[in-house]
C-alpha cells in the first residue's frame, strides 16, 4: 500500500515538473509572439492586429481550416515562415511604412520551438 501511494505521489510530482517546463517554454513563445508578431497577426492569431490591413496582401487568419491543415501537413510551417520570410520584404516593409521599429533579434533554436509551441496551442485551441 505504501509503495502504491509513493508511486502515485511520484507521478504527481513528475507531472508538475513537466507542466512547469512547458509553461516556461510557452511564456517565452508568448512573449516572442506578442513582441514580434501580434502587431499584424493580433493577439488571437486571426490577422486582427493594428497593422493587419496595412500590408498587401493583408495579414492572414492563421486559425482557418486551410492553415490548420497546412500546420498538420507541415509541422514546421510557422518556424519556416519566420526564417524564410516567403513574402520577401513584405513584413519589414509594412513595419517600416507604419513607423514600427523592431530591433534585430538573434533567434535561438529554442525560441523557434517556443514560438511554434505557443502558436500551435492557440491555433489548434481555436476550433
Amino acid at each position: 500500500m505504501k509503495t502504491k501511494i509513493l508511486f502515485i505521489a511520484s507521478l504527481g510530482m513528475l507531472s508538475l515538473i513537466q507542466a512547469s517546463s512547458s509553461f516556461a517554454d510557452n511564456i517565452n513563445g508568448k512573449n516572442l509572439y506578442i513582441q514580434r508578431c501580434s502587431m499584424c497577426h493580433g493577439t488571437d492569431i486571426k490577422g486582427t492586429g493594428p497593422l493587419a490591413n496595412k500590408s498587401n496582401p493583408p495579414t492572414p487568419d492563421l486559425t482557418t481550416s486551410a492553415f490548420k491543415k497546412r500546420l498538420k501537413d507541415y509541422p514546421g510551417v510557422i518556424v519556416s515562415s519566420v526564417i524564410l520570410r516567403p513574402n520577401g520584404d513584405l513584413i519589414p516593409k509594412t513595419l517600416r511604412e507604419n513607423g514600427v521599429k523592431i530591433s534585430p533579434y538573434a533567434w535561438r533554436v529554442q525560441d523557434f520551438r517556443d514560438l511554434n509551441q505557443y502558436m500551435r496551442g492557440v491555433i489548434l485551441k481555436d476550433r
